[in-house]
This record gives structure tokens, sequence and C-alpha cells, in this order.
């Protein structure tokens, strides 16, 4: 009986003595918990100070295109040729406005006291637009020339720009000749609109 007693209370001071260690290990951990939790602070603060040396760019992002410094000439012979080509339908619409309205003989020969005027403004537009249309046709062989080749066949765009324009710029000289004579028009509107026409369509096959 009295061992029974012995063992008895022997397991209880264990007992005491296991609950008591254990009490001091629960008042330990948050003091070890509060050492890792300072250490985890300053490693944050540590993160923040540190400024970013890079940032890797997207791969769906476009590159940047820089911009040429390059800048076509204002004035060239291929620009030369394009307004003088302009100028010269300005030149026609201007000499078909200014036509004499006393002008009865475009269809009949003018009798001999009433000479048609073959120097007034219409007549000086017709020469002025003859030449703007020389001047484009010339220009436009010097700077285009490489343009042009008769392997390419007619139909090719600058071929039959080539064409056209000279085609037209040749009628109209040919109208304007006619046009000459006081006594007789031979015609000679008829053949200057056909001339016009040309040029325009030369002009719109490649604008």
């Amino acid at each position: 009986m009295r061992g029974i007693k012995s063992l008895s209370v022997a397991a209880l001071l264990a007992t005491l003595s296991g609950t008591a260690l254990a009490q001091e290990a629960a008042f330990e951990l948050p003091l070890t918990s509060g050492a890792y939790v300072k250490d985890y602070e300053s490693f944050k603060l540590a993160a923040n100070d540190v400024q970013p040396t890079s940032v890797k760019k997207s791969d769906n992002v476009a590159p940047e295109v820089k911009k040429s410094d390059f800048e076509p000439p204002l004035f060239s012979g291929s620009n030369a040729h394009k307004y003088l080509g302009l100028a010269t339908i300005v030149g026609a619409a201007l000499t078909g406005l200014n036509h004499p309205p006393e002008n009865e003989c475009e269809s009949a020969s003018c009798p001999p006291p009433q000479p048609r005027e073959t120097n007034g403004t219409h007549a000086k537009l017709a020469r002025a637009t003859v030449a703007l249309a020389a001047a484009t046709v010339v220009t436009g062989l010097v700077a285009h020339w490489d343009d042009f080749h008769l392997e390419d066949g007619i139909t090719d765009p600058d071929n039959m720009h080539a064409l056209l324009g000279t085609a037209g710029m040749l009628t109209m000289a040919y109208a304007v000749s006619k046009a000459a004579d006081p006594y007789d028009s031979n015609g000679h509107a008829g053949k200057a609109i056909a001339g016009a026409a040309l040029m325009a369509v030369a002009i719109k096959i490649t604008w």
C-alpha cells in the first residue's frame, strides 16, 4: 500500500514538473517569434529602399522606331514635272474661259472684212499653255526616264502616262498653230480640247 502511494506521489510530481516546463516553453515562444517578425520587417524596409535598375519590356510591345531625319527636297525634277503638268491643265481651262465672245468663225471661214483676233488674251493664254505642256514633257523625260520601258507594253501605267502626255502636248501645239490664221479657225478649239483631255488623263493615271 505504501508502495502504491509512493508511485502516485512520484507520478504527480512528474506531471507537475512537466506542466511547469511546458508553461516556461510557451512563454519563450512569443519571444522567438517576435525576433522573426522584427527580422521580416527589417527585410521589407530594406527591400523598399532598393530602386529597380531595369524593367524588362513585354515581348508584345513593339520597339520604338526612330524617325528618319531624311526629308525629300522641295524642288526636284519630279516635283517640277508634277506642278508643270497641273499648271498646264489650269492654263487650258483659263484659255477656254477667255475665248473671244465674238468668235463666230469656229466652224466656218470668216469674211475678209472681219479677221479673227489672233493676239488677244485667248491667244496668249493658249501659247503659254502649250509652253507649259512642252516643259512638262521635257521635265518628265529627264526625271522619269528610267521608268519608261517599251518592253513593258503600252498598257504599263508609266508608259501610258508618257505617251498620253506627249500626245496631248503635240495636239495642243497643233491646235495653236492652226488658230494663227486670222481668217480661218481651222477647228482649232476641238483639237485644243482633245489635247488638254489627253494630258488630264495622263495625270490621272499616275496621280
